[in-house]
């Protein structure tokens, strides 16, 4: 069909704003979005139906328009049901551009007018079914992984095709989990996850005792190759030997998970603003109340949860903190992935970002999280890490209240060192595998740790400061080397009498005796507490 058959007797009742030269264009399909950069979802041909709610100022329409005329779209159709009759700027903007512009009354559903372009452009079944696909965008963009599911129980209705969409961990986003096992789950992440990292094209087949299966990756960007963190789409079936017109409904399909992909990134950027405000006030030794008031905001936003209940969550709550790091993986990706993996339906997990790691608060709900299920959880991940990639992983035990999440983060910490000693491309340690003195700090009340560390060390920092000296670093080789002289000396590249008047500097400023164990061990205890 062409855009003017859009305007044409028994059309849905749209009215002409711009362009009017151009209603010869080819329309093959029908695009659904309030993202303000559709132009990675394009493949050409489209009629964009827009609500218009990416405008918030007049330039917005002309960054938006000319992103649709690059992607190849002929034509735009504006709905005035939510933000009222379609602006000039719009209007001026699609006249420079020579892009037709259709408004859509209040009374006109974007249903509608999809379904009046699917009968006109279909020449099959599948093609019908992939303009019901495009009809659905807007429940994707609106209401999140429902969107998914409807689209995906459309196309199991009419097609008898089952699809699923999966994280890389395994985890069902949308389709009927009770149709693919958890055995199955894990073999197709594996195997999407081996394909990605040897660059083979896609889709990947995957043979199974329940059948084959072909594989899809979703990804947000096309600049973006991280199949770590990517979701995948299951198609049940060889898509291969599908006709051309079935293939592409898959491939819109796979367009269309990796729309609603950006969409939840999107929704998340309020909650990793949080996550780091918490790391940081974590960092600096922030008074709980204020550490309090952050995870308050998390708990609202995540478990919508009111006044007081919110309240007592964040305050007298129990937490875990998980410390993770990644290994030759890209920045970001350790985050990404335990938001993942963590997240669930409600995103109660706060997530920071630290270059390659991650540092996650976690409210504990159900029980604590063992170690163990964490390593099960993130197993699959192991087809995609290469030969270089790494994730480890350390779990403190519970934390009652804002007060204990500084000593749970040095748990974690600990743990996470344990887990790095250990041969794997996945590791996991828990707080019961800590040493007893880690245990015992960690389970210090902050302002008994700020007062231990600031009576043995401040004064010996605020010598270092002032004079340009080193005492701090030959505590800590001294301690290291377990009092010896010689060895401690070679280590610093110093004379061991050189050596000899900064510990004697350190003992005159702090009235402690380094031959002492008991002293030694209370400034042991002081550095691992900075």
């Amino acid at each position: 069909m062409r855009v003017r058959d859009l305007l044409a007797p028994g059309a849905p009742r749209l009215r002409l704003l711009a362009a009017e030269e151009e209603l010869d264009r080819q329309v093959s399909g029908v695009m659904t979005t309030d993202l303000q950069d559709p132009g990675r979802y394009l493949h050409g041909g489209e009629l964009v139906l827009t609500g218009m709610l990416w405008r918030t100022v007049p330039a917005d329409s002309e960054r938006f328009v000319r992103t649709l005329a690059a992607g190849g779209a002929v034509a735009l159709a504006a709905g005035e049901a939510e933000v009222g009759p379609v602006p000039e700027d719009l209007v001026e903007a699609c006249r420079r551009h020579r892009m037709p512009l259709l408004a859509v009354p209040d009374d006109i559903a974007f249903g509608t007018v999809t379904e009046f372009i699917g009968r006109q452009v279909s020449a099959d079944r599948a093609a019908d079914l992939a303009a019901l696909v495009d009809r659905h965008r807007l429940l994707v963009s609106a209401a999140g992984g429902g969107g998914l599911d409807a689209v995906l129980d459309l196309l199991g209705g009419d097609l008898d095709l089952d699809c699923w969409v999966l994280t890389p961990t395994g985890a069902v986003i949308a389709g009927p989990a009770d149709r693919l096992s958890v055995q199955d789950r894990d073999q197709l992440v594996r195997a999407h996850l081996a394909a990605q990292r040897q660059r083979r094209r896609p889709p990947h087949r995957v043979r199974l005792a329940a059948g084959s299966y072909s594989l899809l990756p979703a990804p947000v960007s096309a600049e973006r190759e991280a199949p770590l963190v990517d979701w995948v789409l299951v198609v049940a079936g060889d898509v291969t030997e599908w006709t051309a017109k079935r293939q592409q409904l898959a491939e819109n399909l796979a367009r269309l998970v990796a729309a609603e992909r950006h969409r939840r990134d999107e929704g998340r950027r309020l909650r990793r603003r949080l996550a780091d405000e918490v790391l940081a006030l974590l960092r600096r030794d922030a008074d709980p109340a204020e550490i309090s008031r952050t995870l308050y905001a998390s708990s609202a936003m995540a478990a919508r949860y009111e006044g007081p209940e919110s309240k007592s969550q964040a305050e007298e709550g129990s937490w875990l903190v998980l410390s993770a790091e990644g290994t030759g993986l890209p920045e970001g990706t350790v985050r990404a992935v335990l938001e993942e993996a963590l997240g669930g339906a409600t995103d109660r997990a706060l997530v920071a970002g630290t270059g390659t790691g991650a540092a996650v608060v976690l409210p504990v709900l159900e029980g604590p999280v063992p170690a163990d299920a964490l390593r099960e959880l993130l197993a699959p991940l192991e087809a995609g890490l290469g030969s270089e990639g790494r994730i480890t992983l350390g779990v403190s035990g519970p934390a009652s209240g804002a007060g204990g999440l500084r000593g749970a983060l040095e748990e974690a910490r600990h743990a996470r060192r344990i887990a790095a000693s250990r041969v794997g491309r996945v590791c996991v340690a828990g707080p019961e595998e800590l040493a007893s003195h880690v245990l015992l700090l960690a389970a210090v009340p902050d302002e008994v740790r700020r007062a231990f560390r600031g009576r043995l060390l401040d004064k010996v920092i605020a010598y270092d400061i002032e004079h340009q000296a080193d005492l701090v670093r030959t505590l800590e080789a001294f301690l290291r080397s377990d009092g010896s002289w010689t060895r401690c000396a070679a280590q610093l590249h110093v004379h061991v009498n050189t050596l000899r008047y900064r510990i004697g500097r350190i003992e005159e400023l702090t009235g402690r005796d380094l031959s002492r164990l008991e002293d030694r061990v209370d400034f042991y205890l002081a550095l691992e507490l900075s």
